[in-house]
């Protein structure tokens, strides 16, 4: 099962690596905002995509198991 979660984690993060289409519109003074020439210029971020995705699935490494044996509630 954590196998599954895993290789769709990695196949979204393979899918947002790709750089969404920046509009080109120009504000008012005809200046491209910082934003849109960060999209424009081509540099792929998929590396720290992917190793935010890994950092995210660490974390569930850090969830204690439940000691609930279903007869009695959780404590808060």
């Amino acid at each position: 099962m954590r196998l599954r979660w895993t290789a769709a984690l990695l196949v979204a993060a393979a899918l947002a690596g790709a750089p969404a289409t920046a509009q080109t519109a120009q504000n008012d003074t005809g200046i491209t905002t910082e934003t849109q020439d960060r999209h424009n210029s081509g540099d792929s971020d998929l590396i720290w995509n992917i190793l935010g995705c890994l950092g995210l699935i660490g974390l569930f490494g850090l969830q204690r198991p439940s000691d609930n044996d279903g007869y009695t509630d959780d404590p808060i």
